[in-house]
């Protein structure tokens, strides 16, 4: 019972970072835009967020493996308060190039915030669910990550409203003062030993993992760059630029977006079939889904190409996007649960987010140069190839799957 109570606790936390980090991104996108910022600057502001996601992840599950997995969520929890009151000291009287390395080194310090929290919840899942009830699993998962997403939605939308009723000082202060409360709660509730493996981890363990964790974090790689590619940057842009939204709107659109899709990954389970061994079933499931989001991105491309109208084309493509991309999404992140075990979780599960990280580096950078060379049409070609790399390593991991099954059949 305390398994769960304790999983409850950090899951609430990391929703509460979750609302601040949606709408930090929405806030800093949208005020470095009024200031004039080109979508390359824009996507710079990210990078040092994204990679040091990468960095966090990495190390953060040995961290986690060795020390519990209560040290690193209050790391998380209190770096982006950090974060959130060093980015409200920016004077706006300082020169572009000063401003620009000041928020990228505040958003660096944010990504490893963010990464530290997100490794500490979808690890802790690990923990309470029985060996090989998979089933049970897959919903705990989809769940959080469904939930999440959800969550980050409305921190778009507060992101966009905070700044039209506040500014950007004000609604930076408001969250990290609740952020700091989710801390001490957290700090009280939450024993010392959650999470530390049994055996001492060698640190070289960080990057020794079985071929099937290292194909499905490249397959994450793909996917998630796909994503970033047109939605940080090029998609919001586009939206205040070329149709004209408001700040409030292009945050409410972007939030229905995220809360859709995030509902759409917590009913994941039911989407798919499952299998005995919990993983052979899903991960054909993965491949098919990935080759038909390709497929759903390159149409959208070419209707943005043939002057389709671009608000309706965009919400109703968009929305058959979120819904692939949610389900494949989910299915990810129940895979790397299922091809590890318990002591090792932390770590795999570090190492599988580090590739996601790497994905959205990679889809941050894209988005800014994609946008500003070809605009939005560029920005979903892009996200199109970069799903059927995905696809490619999904494959690859159908293959060993099959290969495990019937050599398992024949024993």
């Amino acid at each position: 019972m305390s398994d769960i109570r304790n999983y409850a606790v950090v899951t609430a936390a990391y929703w509460g970072f979750t609302l601040s980090d949606g709408a930090l991104r929405m806030l800093v996108l949208l005020h470095f835009h009024t200031l004039g910022y080109t979508p390359f600057q824009l996507a710079t502001l990210f990078l040092l967020y994204e990679f040091m996601g990468m960095v966090t992840n990495l190390v953060g599950g040995w961290i986690a493996s060795r020390f519990g997995l209560r040290l690193t969520l209050f790391v998380g929890l209190a770096l982006q308060v950090a974060a959130l009151l060093a980015l409200s000291a920016l004077d706006p009287e300082w020169p572009a190039a000063l401003s620009v390395l000041y928020v990228l080194i505040v958003q660096g310090v944010s990504g490893v915030a963010k990464d530290f929290s997100k490794m500490s919840s979808k690890s802790a899942i690990k923990l309470v669910v029985p060996e090989d009830s998979h089933s049970v699993l897959f919903k705990w998962v989809a769940l959080l990550t469904g939930s999440k997403n959800a969550l980050k939605g409305v921190g778009f939308f507060l992101g966009g409203l905070l700044l039209a009723v506040m500014g950007f000082v004000q609604a930076l202060w408001l969250m990290a003062a609740c952020l700091a409360v989710i801390l001490v709660v957290a700090a009280l509730m939450l024993p010392g030993e959650m999470g530390v493996a049994k055996a001492k981890t060698k640190f070289t363990a960080i990057l020794s993992k079985s071929r099937p964790i290292n194909l499905l974090s490249s397959a994450r790689v793909f996917l998630f760059g796909a994503r970033d590619v047109w939605f940080v940057v090029g998609l919001p842009v586009f939206l205040y630029d070329v149709l004209g939204w408001s700040f409030t709107e292009v945050g409410t659109f972007m939030a229905s977006w995220v809360i859709g899709y995030g509902m759409v990954q917590a009913a994941a389970p039911r989407m798919t079939k499952r299998s005995e061994d919990g993983r052979s079933t899903e991960i054909k499931a993965a491949m098919n889904w990935v080759f038909a989001l390709a497929g759903v991105t390159s149409l959208l491309a070419l209707a943005i190409n043939a002057n389709a109208d671009p608000t309706w084309t965009l919400i109703g493509g968009l929305a058959v996007f979120g819904f692939l991309f949610a389900v494949n999404s989910s299915l990810h992140s129940y895979l790397i649960l299922a091809l590890t075990d318990s002591d090792d979780v932390a770590l795999n599960v570090g190492f599988y987010y580090m590739a996601n990280a790497a994905g959205r580096l990679g889809g941050t950078l894209l988005s800014g140069v994609a946008y500003q060379w070809g605009g939005l049409v560029a920005c979903l070609a892009a996200a199109a190839t970069l799903l059927m790399i995905a696809g490619g390593f999904t494959v690859a991991l159908q293959l060993i799957a099959g290969d495990n099954a019937a050599k398992a059949a024949a024993e």
